[in-house]
């Protein structure tokens, strides 16, 4: 697909004035037969548009000069499990995971799968579970299919071969979409093509038509396809298993509809400069981050195929199956703005396998799709683990809002300088952390790069604390309205500190407290939908009556 670039004089003009920078804003360009796909052009001269969108420091979008700071990624805390997969119908092979925010409901859909077999096989179901705060979950028996005799259980599709080898659902956030279909989702192979589901309550499921609504060619679909509705691109996006090269790739396509897709584009990947991978990626969990929806993150699971870590005897001391432990494998962070560039700033995995033999086996580890809020301060990521073993179960991972990966400086200091940027809002908020002796200070410069007057590094005071939100302030107070639609700059000079995020709010936001997350998600701005949560249980979750953990 051609780019569309600038004329090299408008380029080498924009030079002289302000560095080339690579931006978020984007514009369409058409193939003969396809819907405008999304590419990266090159910023002009006014600076890259922020407006009040929520900025994370997943990569150097921002980012034009960092001096004694670096990128870090951050480490997700350990919740422990959270679900065993014992029931019969489930087992050592469930896995393929969904955590959805449908109101103050998280639902959870997964594969049941008791012993091996192929792809897409009659074995194979789709299991749901539900909780209130990530923590505790229960299986509601939902008495909708059969199982050797019984209606008590947690399925909600079964008899769907192949759909159920790996169920996808989302929550629709297009606007107008109708009721019976604010659930939709994709399961299916390379034979059948992806086949589309929909339904009203995200607990009865309908085939949304009897033809695949996508189809292609090759090494595809054997993983976790993954759809959503894109406010930022306004269509619908699909990342999905494509492997032109002998390696586990993703391509991604775009609809209006959900029903007719464009020519699919290979992704490409900022480490490799290619459509090749520098590792195997067996899913991508790409979705827009709630709290800033121009932010795809990918918790992708990274796939090492031969790479042996137990013995025999290791491995029969755990009892995993006998082909799932020649393998290993772990999970990176991968962020994308839209087009076809996989951003990798962060080669190093995001969670790392744990203590133990059961964790270092195939196909454990591997990311549920989705990231949700699950407190004020606090969002979870979820993992299937111990892979093919008795003890097969869903993980929880928490991080602090917007925490993936922060601008760190060290005790002796740090700066970053951003590219010339536009706002809207009259607050500078941010989301930071500092030791007792460490700060933040801010400096908004003009697009040459001079101290503004009123907001120089001698009139920034200092912000300390550890705060999901806080206004910047200057001498003169926080408000920078004055300057909103003007070309800036803005210099951070840290001491021990991380900085997560930042936003230009209206006046008001930024106060020391935020209002609970659940009232601020894009997702609970959906209609909510009928919940199940009334539904007798037929198991609970690991962790039992435990109280919520207390921060």
């Amino acid at each position: 697909m051609p780019y569309r670039r600038r004329s090299a004089t408008h380029a080498i003009a924009a030079s002289l004035i302000t560095a080339l920078v690579v931006v978020g804003s984007v514009v369409p360009v058409r193939g003969a037969d396809e819907r405008p796909n999304i590419v990266t052009v090159l910023a002009d001269d006014a600076g890259i548009d922020i407006g009040s969108r929520r900025e994370l420091f997943v990569d150097r979008h921002l980012i034009e000069r960092l001096d004694g700071a670096r990128l870090e990624l951050e480490e997700p805390r350990d919740e422990g499990e959270v679900l065993r997969f014992d029931a019969p119908w489930e087992g050592a092979f469930s896995g393929y995971a969904t955590v959805i925010r449908d109101g103050e409901t998280l639902r959870l859909y997964y594969r049941g799968l008791p012993e091996a077999g192929a792809d897409g096989s009659a074995a194979e179901s789709t299991c749901y579970a539900q909780s209130t705060d990530g923590a505790h979950w229960t299986k509601p028996e939902l008495g909708l299919f059969d199982y050797r005799g019984s209606r008590a259980n947690n399925i909600v599709l079964a008899g769907a071969a192949p759909s159920s080898h790996n169920f996808s659902p989302f929550l629709d956030a297009r606007p107008g979409v109708p009721d019976d279909q604010r659930f939709k989702a994709l399961g299916g192979t390379s034979a059948s093509g992806l086949i589309g589901w929909v339904s009203a309550d995200g607990v009865g499921w309908r085939r949304l038509r009897e033809e695949p609504v996508f189809r292609d060619q090759g090494w595809v679909f054997d993983s976790q396809n993954v759809a959503f509705w894109s406010e930022h691109e306004n269509c619908y996006v699909l990342y999905y298993r494509r492997s032109p090269n002998g390696i586990r790739a993703i391509a991604r396509t775009t609809s209006d509809d959900f029903l007719s897709w464009s020519a699919p584009v290979q992704m490409r990947y900022s480490d490799t400069g290619s459509e090749r991978p520098s590792q195997h990626l067996y899913t991508s969990q790409t979705h827009p981050y709630f709290r800033a929806p121009h932010i795809y993150v990918a918790t992708a699971a990274r796939f090492l195929p031969g790479r042996r870590v137990l013995s025999d005897e290791e491995a029969a001391a755990i009892g995993v199956h006998p082909r799932y432990f020649g393998d290993t494998s772990d999970s990176v962070l991968l962020t994308t703005r839209g087009g076809d560039l996989y951003d990798r700033s962060f080669l190093g995995a995001l969670i790392k396998p744990g203590i133990g033999a059961r964790n270092w086996v195939s196909r454990t580890g591997y990311p549920a799709l989705g990231v949700v809020a699950s407190g004020e301060h606090e969002m979870s990521l979820y993992a299937n683990q111990d892979y093919g073993q008795p003890t097969a179960h869903l993980h929880r991972y928490s991080l602090r809002l917007d925490g993936f990966a922060s601008l760190s400086a060290p005790f002796e200091g740090g700066e970053l300088l951003t590219r010339p940027l536009r706002f809207a809002g009259a607050r500078l908020t941010i989301n930071f952390a500092t030791s007792a002796a460490g700060s933040i200070r801010v400096e908004m410069q003009d697009a040459a790069g001079q101290p503004l007057p009123g907001y120089a590094l001698a009139d920034s005071i200092e912000t300390i604390g550890n705060e999901i939100e806080r206004a910047v302030r200057w001498t003169s107070g926080a408000d920078v309205a004055a300057l909103a639609g003007r070309t800036v700059r803005l210099r951070f000079v840290m001491r021990d500190a991380k900085l997560f995020a930042m936003r230009f709010a209206p006046l008001g936001s930024g106060s020391r407290r935020i209002a609970p997350d659940s009232l601020q998600r894009r997702e609970s701005t959906q209609r909510s939908g009928s919940s199940v949560g009334s539904l007798p249980a037929s198991g609970n979750g690991a962790g039992g009556t435990r109280p919520p953990r207390k921060r």
